[in-house]
């Protein structure tokens, strides 16, 4: 049973880079097929994070956030979720090895947004933009 709720969590993750990104799912095609699914779980997991602190306006966004963060551990250290995005995302991490040290830059960086509008230092700007939009691509590779 568990391989088939796998294989629902990977077509969460692909649905979601689909839905949300044509141009990226469109690059995604141009990859070897046998990494297109690990592609679309870091996506899906970043879109998730990324949802949480730019789109849920009418919520309470860091208490949305700290749950996701949550969930992220216990499924890095369950190696399952109840969350296919995050289900799909785990199976990703451990299948190529993904560092830890990249997916705390990315969760820092994403907290971030939730209090910070300004970035007043070059230091300050390029942790930022490494943790958003750097790791996403370390992720990949």
């Amino acid at each position: 049973m568990k391989a088939l709720f796998d294989d629902i969590s990977q077509s969460c993750s692909k649905n979601v880079t689909k839905t949300y990104s044509t141009s990226f799912s469109l690059a995604t095609k141009m990859l070897a097929p046998c990494i297109r699914q690990d592609i679309y779980n870091v996506y899906g997991f970043v879109r998730l994070a990324d949802e949480i602190v730019d789109s849920f306006h009418d919520y309470d966004k860091k208490a949305l956030f700290v749950r996701f963060e949550k969930a992220l551990e216990e499924a890095l250290t369950e190696k399952i979720s109840l969350n296919p995005i995050l289900n799909a995302f785990q199976y990703t991490v451990y299948k190529y090895g993904i560092d830890q040290a990249l997916i705390d830059a990315f969760m820092n960086s994403m907290r971030l947004d939730l209090t910070k509008s300004e970035y007043t230092t070059r230091e300050e700007y390029q942790a930022y933009i490494y943790g958003s939009a750097d790791v996403v691509g370390l992720m990949c590779l």
